[in-house]
C-alpha cells in the first residue's frame, strides 16, 4: 500500500485530548534525517505512475526518512476548515473567548486521529523538533492557543494523519517512478494556496509526470 504503513511504534505521539500532536520526542531525530542520503526536509511530488488515489497529485514534506524508513505530511491537500474554538474544546481546553478559524489538511491515510502543527521557525518551545533550516513541527497545544492569539508562528499547518513507509517501501516507489524529489521551500510547505502546490514543484523538476 503506497505510503501508508503505519510507523507509530518509530514515532511516539503526544496525547492532546481526543487529538495526538507531534512528532519524535527524540530530540535530534529530525535533524538527522536531513543528513547523508536522506530525503528528510525534501519534497515528494506524486506522478502519473502513483497508482493510488489517496495520493493523486500530492506533496509530502519528508519529516523522517532512513534505512528504516520513512514519514512525510501532504501538504497540499485541505479538507475542511475548523473553529479554534472547536479544536481547544477537542485538547480540552478553554476555547470559550477564542474567535477564529483554521484551515485543516489531511496528512496521509495513517493514523488521521493524529494531528501535526507544522510552521515557521519564528515559533518554537520545549516541544518543537526543528526539520532543517525551514520548518519546524510543535506538539505542545500551546501553539495552538498561541495561534490563536496571534503569537503564534507567522505560517503554520494543521494537518492530520501521516504518510509512512517501512524500510525500503519508499525507495522502491522512487525506483518506479512514482514520486519525484524536489528541494523543498516556505511557500511550497507553509503556504495557503494549496491548489497550485502541484503544479509549482512539477515545474521545478522540470520534467513531464
Amino acid at each position: 500500500m503506497t505510503g501508508a504503513r503505519s510507523q507509530s511504534s518509530r514515532w511516539p505521539l503526544l496525547l492532546l485530548g481526543a487529538f495526538l500532536i507531534g512528532v519524535s520526542t527524540t530530540p535530534n531525530a529530525i535533524v538527522r534525517a536531513a543528513e547523508g542520503d536522506s530525503l528528510g526536509g525534501r519534497l515528494l511530488v506524486a506522478t502519473n505512475q502513483i497508482g493510488d488515489p489517496r495520493f493523486a497529485k500530492t506533496v509530502i514534506y519528508v519529516l523522517h526518512h532512513d534505512s528504516s524508513g520513512a514519514m512525510g505530511l501532504i501538504v497540499n491537500r485541505r479538507v475542511a476548515q475548523w473553529s479554534f474554538k472547536r479544536l481547544l474544546n477537542e485538547m480540552g481546553q478553554d476555547g470559550t473567548a477564542i474567535e477564529g478559524e483554521l484551515d485543516v489538511l489531511y496528512g496521509g491515510p495513517v493514523e488521521t486521529q493524529r494531528g501535526f502543527v507544522l510552521h515557521s521557525l519564528d515559533y518554537s518551545d520545549d516541544r518543537t523538533r526543528r526539520i532543517g533550516d525551514l520548518s519546524g513541527v510543535t506538539t505542545s497545544p500551546t501553539i495552538v492557543r498561541a495561534i490563536a492569539e496571534g503569537r503564534g508562528p507567522s505560517k503554520y499547518l494543521f494537518v492530520l494523519g501521516y504518510a509512512g513507509w517501512g524500510a525500503g517501501q519508499l525507495e522502491d516507489e522512487i525506483q518506479r517512478r512514482a514520486w519525484i524529489s524536489v528541494d523543498a521551500d516556505e511557500s511550497l510547505v507553509l503556504g495557503d494556496n494549496h491548489d497550485n502546490k502541484w503544479d509549482v514543484a512539477t515545474a521545478k523538476r522540470g520534467v513531464d509526470l
